[in-house]
C-alpha cells in the first residue's frame, strides 16, 4: 500500500521538524495583526516604534504558539478522529506529551519575558490573551456560538496588543473590523469541519452537533456583509479622513471586496476554509489581494 502525502511528509520532517510544525509557524501570519496600530497610527516610519512593534509580534508568535502546542496535548484524542488534524505531530505520535509541555514553557517563558520588555499594560493584555486561551480551550470551545466569539477576542486583542505595545490609541473602528472579520473566518473553518467530518463531527468538537452547514451559512452571509459594509463606512468616514490624511482610502475597498468574495468563493466552491493561514498562503489570488491592500495602505497614508 502506498503511504498517503501527509503520512510521507510526517515521516520526513523528522524529529525537529515535529517539533516546529508543532508550534505552527504558518500561523503566525494572523499575529501580522498586532502591527495594525504600528500601520494606522503613521508610525511605520519610525525605528524606535517598529522595533516594540517586532517585539511585541514575537512575543504574541511565540504565546499562540505555546498555546497551541497546549492545545494538542489537549485534544490528542479527538484529532485522531479528525482525517486532517490526525498528521499533526502529538496525536500521530511523532512528539510525545512530556517533551511538548517542555516546549510550551519554553515558548511561554519567552514571551513572558518580551512582554515584560514591553511593560505591565502589554503584560496584561497577553495574560488575557492567555487566560482566553485556556478558557477556550477548557470550556468555551464546547458552546454552540460562544466558541466562534471566544477565537474572535483573541483577534481583537492581538489589535489591542500592538497598539499597547507603542502607546498609540487602538481606533474603534480597528476593534469592530477586526472582530467580524474574525467571526466570518472562524465560522468559515467552523463550516469545513462539518463538511470533513461529517457524522463525526460531534465526536472530534461537541458544539458542532449544534452547527449545521445551512446555519453556519447564514452566519456567514451575515458576518461577511458586515466585515466589508463596516470597511467601506470606515474607508469613507470623514472622522477617519481627516485622522490619516488621506481621502482616498476609499481605493482600498476593491481589495477588500475581492477578497472577502474570494474567501467565500474558496470554503463554497471548493470546500476550503479549515485554516485560514494555511489558506491564505496557498492560494495565490487571495495572497497577492491582501498584499495589493496592504501596499495601498501603506502608500496612502505614507507617501
Amino acid at each position: 500500500m502506498v503511504a498517503a502525502p501527509e503520512t510521507r511528509a510526517a515521516a520526513a520532517r523528522g524529529r525537529f521538524g515535529a517539533m516546529i510544525a508543532l508550534a505552527r509557524p504558518y500561523q503566525w501570519v494572523k499575529n501580522g495583526l498586532v502591527l495594525a496600530a504600528l500601520v494606522f497610527s503613521r508610525r511605520l516610519l519610525i525605528p524606535h516604534d517598529c522595533a516594540l512593534a517586532l517585539i511585541a509580534l514575537v512575543a504574541f508568535s511565540a504565546l499562540s504558539s505555546a498555546g497551541y502546542v497546549l492545545n494538542d496535548i489537549a485534544d490528542r484524542e479527538s484529532d485522531r478522529l479528525n482525517p486532517e488534524k490526525r498528521h499533526r505531530p502529538i496525536a500521530s505520535g511523532e512528539v510525545e506529551v512530556a517533551p511538548a509541555i517542555r516546549m510550551a514553557v519554553v515558548l511561554g517563558a519567552l514571551a513572558v519575558g518580551l512582554s515584560l520588555a514591553l511593560g505591565w499594560a502589554f503584560v496584561g493584555i497577553a495574560a488575557l490573551y492567555a487566560a482566553l486561551q485556556f478558557a477556550y480551550s477548557l470550556w468555551a470551545k464546547r458552546h454552540v456560538v460562544l466558541d466562534v466569539i471566544a477565537v474572535s477576542l483573541g483577534f481583537v486583542l492581538r489589535a489591542f496588543a500592538g497598539g499597547v505595545a507603542i502607546g498609540a490609541d487602538v481606533s474603534p473602528w480597528l476593534v469592530f473590523i477586526t472582530f467580524v472579520l474574525a467571526l466570518f473566518l472562524v465560522l468559515a473553518r467552523r463550516r469545513h469541519e462539518l463538511i470533513v467530518l461529517g457524522d463525526g463531527a460531534a465526536a472530534h468538537r461537541s458544539a458542532l452537533a449544534q452547527y449545521s452547514i445551512r446555519l453556519t451559512d447564514q452566519m456567514i452571509s451575515i458576518v461577511a456583509g458586515a466585515t466589508l459594509v463596516s470597511y467601506m463606512i470606515y474607508t469613507a468616514s470623514s472622522e477617519i479622513q481627516a485622522k490619516l490624511g488621506t481621502h482616498h482610502l476609499y481605493l482600498t475597498v476593491p481589495f477588500a471586496a475581492f477578497g472577502i468574495l474570494r474567501y467565500l468563493y474558496l470554503i463554497d466552491e471548493r470546500d476550503e476554509g479549515g485554516d485560514p493561514g494555511r489558506l491564505l498562503l496557498n492560494d495565490a489570488p487571495l495572497l497577492l489581494t491582501v498584499l495589493l491592500w496592504m501596499a495601498t495602505i501603506v502608500a496612502l497614508l505614507y507617501f
